[in-house]
């Protein structure tokens, strides 16, 4: 007896059906293949740390791991002392006060806290301002919230950062969270403390909660220390900030990042986070607490790497003729394509033709078309490699 076919489906809610394309998903899926083909790739596409974390904080974890009290459920919004550590070191760096109790939460990454917040605040109508080009994980959980997005061209002309003035008025009117990056990814751009203190007055007037991502913060190049958006007066009036150990202390496998300032923000990631989690395993924050509060000569050390890294790549470009602004920030750098390409057909030039891995820019964007972004995620040599394989193409 033949048994009809099964009619049975799994249909998704619609929200999934509009996610965003997984930009960085299908970049790893084209330098795969190129590396199952036997060649010899250069991937600088990505934002993934290339070094190690610091020998001290592993040791932390290995000693933490064996604590019996950790190997129950940890306290749902984690352990004071954690929070403790991240009030001082902001304290020690910005100069910054927090309130370890109220004004801080402990986040499973900087991407979950981000996508988070705009499913905590956001209704559908309404609007968030986001940062064109920018991080794409942040259309996530706009998108996930059923909110509208409005994009903020960030144009080299204005030092990529944001012209409040530009926006239209209605748009302005409905908004209600804004996304801001700096040191920006992906065009390794930073604030100054003005555009902090006119973002705040900004945010006041149309009651719009800032959002500021400091995954980089650490990160500033030719002495300049990168400015803390709640170094601002009145900033934790009107926004939280994001951090995560990722960059700082090359702890992107760890996941664990946290989300500082304004206390009703910070309550309300709490109570989201208790419907979803039960907090970080307790080794994990013993660990992240070492690395806040202990000697921070590695994260000197690494700054200096990046800028070394930076300068040597940047000398090269200058040898093939391809011309750029040095990164200012972050671990990227902000590179315009050839002529007669667009942002696309050239990332895709550069891995068939140098076995070279970079980001098209309108990854990022539309405003990130004719741009690539490239990661000083490699050795000097290795940059410097990348660079003269490009030159030997004569494109510039």
């Amino acid at each position: 007896m033949v048994q009809a076919k099964s009619q049975f489906q799994v249909v998704p809610a619609d929200r999934m059906m509009h996610l965003p394309t997984q930009f960085f998903s299908n970049l790893v899926k084209k330098a795969n293949a190129r590396i199952a083909e036997g060649h010899d790739v250069i991937n600088l596409g990505q934002g993934n740390p290339d070094l190690p974390t610091p020998a001290h904080i592993v040791e932390s974890l290995q000693s933490a791991a064996a604590n019996p009290t950790y190997h129950r459920y940890p306290p749902f919004s984690g352990f004071l002392y954690l929070k403790e550590a991240i009030a001082k070191r902001y304290k020690e760096d910005y100069n910054v006060e927090l309130d370890p109790e109220t004004e801080v939460a402990i986040l499973f990454g900087g991407k979950t806290g981000l996508v988070e917040l705009s499913q905590i605040l956001l209704n559908p109508g309404d609007v968030c301002l986001v940062p064109d080009p920018g991080y794409p994980d942040y259309w996530s959980g706009v998108v996930l919230s059923g909110a509208e997005m409005v994009m903020m061209p960030l144009v080299e002309a204005n030092q990529y950062l944001p012209q409040y003035e530009a926006l239209s008025p209605s748009d302005v009117e409905r908004a209600k969270l804004m996304f801001l990056n700096y040191p920006n990814n992906p065009t390794s751009a930073v604030a100054n403390r003005q555009f902090y203190q006119d973002t705040v007055s900004f945010a006041a007037k149309h009651n719009i909660i800032v959002a500021s991502d400091f995954a980089y913060g650490a990160l500033g190049f030719d002495g300049k220390r990168p400015v803390s958006f709640l170094e601002t007066p009145g900033a934790k009036e009107v926004g939280i900030e994001f951090y995560t150990m990722s960059k700082t202390y090359n702890m992107a496998g760890w996941r664990v990042a946290f989300a500082v300032g304004n206390k009703d923000i910070v309550r309300l990631i709490n109570l989201m986070q208790d419907h979803m989690y039960v907090s970080l395993f307790g080794a994990v924050q013993e660990a992240a607490a070492a690395a806040l509060t202990g000697p921070q000569d590695s994260v000197y050390k690494l700054c200096a790497t990046y800028e070394s890294r930076r300068n040597a790549m940047f000398s090269a470009l200058q040898e093939i003729g391809w011309k750029s602004n040095p990164s200012a920030g972050s671990f990227f750098a902000w590179l315009p394509v050839a002529d007669g390409y667009d942002s696309v057909s050239f990332a895709d030039k550069l891995l068939e033709e140098a076995n070279v891995v970079v980001a098209a820019g309108v990854g990022f964007g539309k405003h990130g078309e004719g741009y690539v972004r490239v990661g000083l995620l490699s050795s000097e040599e290795r940059l410097k490699e990348a660079v003269y394989r490009i030159g030997e193409l004569k494109l510039f």
